[in-house]
Parts: C-alpha cells; structure tokens; sequence
C-alpha cells in the first residue's frame, strides 16, 4: 500500500475501532478509496447478495482486511466481464463450476429504462438507475448499462417521430441527474477542479455527463462547461479555476484550423475526447505531438482511465 489508510473516519469512534485500525484493518472509507466502490455499494453487496462480510467493532463499524479488498477487486473482474451482480457469488464460491456464466439483468435492466424513455416515465428511469447504481462501480455502470442504453437510443431515434421529444426528455434528465451528483461531490472536495467544456454543436452532450461523473467519482473536483468556450477565454478560464486540467468533449467534426489558437495559454494538461477523436484521428495524432501535454480519448472510459494513467485523477 503506497498510500497510508484514510483514518478520518476513526475520530470519536471508540477505542475498539482505532485499536483495529492500528492491526491493520481497514475502515470502509479507505476500502472504498483503494477499490473505488464507494461504501454505499459495499453495503449494497454486503446486505442483498453476502459477497462481503466485513468485520465489525462492538459498536458496529464494518472493518475489511486485504483478502477483502482483494475478494472486493475480483468481484470487479467478474461485473467488467458482464456478469450480473446477482450471480457473482455463485462463482466466487464454484469458480471451477461457472467458466462461462451467462446472465440477462444487464438486458433486463436496459430494457425497463428504454421503455421508462418510450412513455417519457421519469420516476422508473430515475429509481431504476438508482438502485443500480446501488449495486454496481460508476465504470461498471457506465459501460454495461447507460452506454449502451444511450446507443439503442440513438439507433431507435434514426428517422422516427417523436425522436426529438425522446432526445430532449432522456438528455435532461441525465444533465440533471449527473450534475446534481457532481454539485454535491464537488461541495465536499476542496482540491482544484477538472474542467470538461462541451465542445460539441449540441444543446446537450450526454457523454460529456458520464465523463464528468466518472471523474467525480473518485474524488475530483469537476467544472462542467455546457458551452464553447472562445479562444483566449478558455486560458482565462482556466487561470481563474486555477485547473488541474482541461477535457474537451465533442461528438461532431471539429475546427481543426482553431484548435492550436484555442489551446494556446493553457499551460496544464489536456486531452480531447469523443467520437470527433476517431473522426479527426490521424490530424489529432499529428497535433498531440506539436501541442503539448495533449492526449486523446475517444469515449467516457477511455477518457477516465486516460485520466487515472496521467494522475490527474
């Protein structure tokens, strides 16, 4: 462990639980930091489905050791593989028996929310995403669940009527959804902030929301710009959030011809990211090497992991 366990969450907890802490267990907080499960959904998978069973102190605060946080990123291996929540234990426990585990909650689960969007059901698409997103990573989901979602979208709404007004529903509740998770995150983090501008000719950039929600989930601080900034104004921007960096977002062709200038002044990291980065991808490529500190990315996840690599986040 290179980094020592976060504490904070010991103070004016007993004795019992510093005493632990001081034999090497770890508190839920720091379980959550290593793994990046948040603690919600550790209990989550502690109360329905037993996969963790974490000690507890007389006053019941849950204490993990390292065969859990190892069991915890093997629980990881299995849901990025596409296995569904409900059957990881079963192959935690008969790994020999299960090598080729089938199961449709991820279908399931996607289906009730492209009907929630089909009658404009706003409550169902809020609580079922909700509790999934009880149950499973910010990655997980983003990757099994909204992501495909947002591409059956987009196939269904290819010359259908009533498209637009599907678009405009599922777009604003995601803007609002994510962005009221991101205003709380960033209430609690004092650290300098990640700042994502919607660089795309829409009104409504729903990758840009995942992206900025991936990256508030481990803990950084994220400024969302729903907008082009200009040229000179995107530096002027940075220099008064003082930036750990800079992610463009944009799912259409760029301005190529405007970039270097747009770019020029921001002294800290950048990347751009979208579908516009396999649309301009050889140009793109040229320019990471004479813009600097530039990286690509061409979807939320890799835009996220991209992120972690270069540590920024």
């Amino acid at each position: 462990m290179k980094n020592p366990p976060d504490t904070s969450a010991s103070e004016d907890l007993g004795s019992d639980f510093k005493k632990a802490l001081d034999a090497g267990w770890l508190p839920i907080r720091e379980v959550a930091r290593q793994t990046g499960v948040n603690a919600v959904t550790l209990r989550a998978w502690e109360r329905r489905y037993g996969l963790i069973v974490p000690q507890r102190t007389p006053k019941g605060h849950r204490l993990f050791c390292a065969e859990h946080v190892q069991r915890i990123l093997t629980i990881l291996t299995w849901l990025n593989r596409g296995v569904a929540v409900s059957q990881v234990k079963q192959l935690l426990d008969t790994p020999q028996g299960l090598t080729d585990p089938v199961g449709n909650d991820w279908l399931v689960l996607r289906q009730t929310l492209l009907q929630a969007v089909t009658h404009l059901a706003e409550r169902t698409l809020d609580d079922t995403v909700n509790q999934a997103m009880a149950l499973y990573p910010p990655r997980t989901l983003c990757e099994r669940l909204l992501m495909p979602l947002l591409a059956e979208l987009e196939q269904r709404w290819q010359g259908q009527f009533g498209a637009q007004m599907e678009r405009v529903f599922v777009y604003s509740w995601l803007r609002s959804k994510f962005g009221a998770r991101i205003y709380h995150n960033n209430r609690q983090l004092r650290t300098a902030p990640l700042l994502l501008i919607n660089h795309s000719d829409l009104p409504l950039e729903p990758h840009l929301w995942l992206t900025a929600w991936l990256i508030s989930s481990v803990d950084c601080p994220v400024e969302v710009f729903d907008w082009p900034l200009p040229a000179g104004e995107l530096a002027l921007a940075v220099d008064h959030l003082q930036a750990r960096g800079v992610l463009l977002y944009s799912s259409k062709a760029m301005n190529l011809a405007q970039l270097t200038k747009l770019l020029n002044g921001v002294s800290c990291p950048k990347m751009i990211a979208g579908p516009t980065v396999c649309i301009h991808h050889t140009e793109l490529s040229a320019r990471t090497t004479a813009i600097a500190d530039l990286s690509l990315a061409e979807d939320p996840l890799s835009a996220h992991q991209g992120l972690i690599q270069r540590g920024l986040i």
